[in-house]
């Protein structure tokens, strides 16, 4: 049997799950009329304290929908070099919003308030695009899974405010830094004018995400969720999945996190792992010595049934999930020690 350790998006549904989807009341929630859509929405926003929430297929539309609905075509998004909304949305910033990003070298994907406030392009200056949102990502994928700070995120809120910039969060895996810091969603909720949240990660849910915002932002969302192709019809069979994903599988990404870091402590035992980064949730994030072949490795691993991904320049990736389970990961730390 094989590990899956490429991304936490591989889970299936648990029977318990599909029990809810399978017993779920629908209607056609492109006429706001299924019930069990409206109720995740009504969830979500609640959960973060803001007036409304939007269903979406992908944490990937639920994003490009904020981006295009904060900005105009011409403006720009100040974000860090390695977002999820650059690096791996098929250049849908441009695309689809018609805009460009003024990229941060933070650390660990995580970028300062300081940073932020230098990059903010003269409003004056017609020459430079018009400087118009921020967006951040927490926890950060290319880094890691580092998570942010409050306090630094409520210093970006002050830069934004002082400079009218709209300010957005990309909270993919907003639920393990959560659970990992110790917060609560509404302390994310009084920061940010959007925030996204995806339920088919950490959480287990087959597909979805959810925007969270303004009851007069969601509205102008819904039409770019329409023009973008994301209505959806009886989706709350979808929803359903989200809804007993929220409501049972948030305090258990402790035990990822847990995994995670005993896999990084095995690797930084062995000679031929040249760096790990800090594990803060369930991303290891390891680079090999510069001697060791990067596609052999994998091709190594995989021959032991254990499926790893890279990150490109020599970065390697292993995400710990609900599908795998205690006897899967003592495997995995004996084929490491071994190797």
């Amino acid at each position: 049997m094989e590990i899956n350790l490429i991304s936490d998006t591989v889970t299936k549904p648990t029977a318990e799950m599909l029990d809810a989807m399978f017993t779920a009341q629908v209607g056609d929630d492109v006429f706001k009329q299924d019930p069990t859509v409206n109720e995740l929405e009504a969830y979500v926003a609640q959960l973060f304290g803001k007036e409304a929430a939007l269903f979406f297929p992908s944490g990937t539309m639920a994003n490009q929908t904020a981006i295009r609905l904060h900005t105009k075509p011409g403006d720009e998004v100040i974000c860090d070099k390695w977002s999820h909304i650059f690096l791996y949305e098929g250049g849908g910033v441009a695309a689809n919003s018609g805009v460009s990003c003024h990229l941060l070298d933070g650390n660990r994907g995580k970028i300062t308030a300081e940073q932020v406030k230098q990059a903010i392009n003269d409003p004056e200056f017609y020459h430079a695009p018009m400087t118009r949102l921020v967006s951040i990502e927490n926890t950060t994928n290319k880094g890691g899974g580092a998570c942010y700070d409050l306090e630094e995120l409520q210093k970006i809120k002050q830069v934004c405010i002082a400079h009218n910039l709209s300010y957005h969060l990309d909270g993919a895996r907003l639920w393990n830094a959560l659970v990992a810091k110790n917060q609560k969603p509404k302390d994310f909720g009084d920061l940010f004018d959007t925030i996204s949240v995806c339920l088919s990660k950490g959480l287990g849910a087959p597909v979805g995400s959810v925007l969270v915002g303004s009851a007069a932002d969601m509205k102008k969302a819904m039409r770019i969720r329409k023009l973008f192709g994301g209505n959806m019809r009886q989706s709350g069979y979808l929803a359903a999945a989200g809804i007993y994903a929220l409501k049972n599988n948030i305090s258990r990404l402790e035990k990822d996190h847990e995994r995670a870091k005993e896999l990084a402590a095995v690797l930084r035992t062995k000679d031929f792992v040249k760096d790990v980064e800090p594990v803060e949730t369930n991303i290891v994030i390891f680079t090999l010595q510069p001697t060791i072949d990067e596609k052999l490795f994998i091709e190594k691993m995989k021959s032991k049934m254990i499926l790893i991904s890279s990150m490109g320049q020599g970065k390697l990736r292993m995400v710990t999930h609900m599908d795998y389970r205690q006897v899967m990961h003592d495997y995995v730390l004996e084929v490491l020690g071994k190797l």
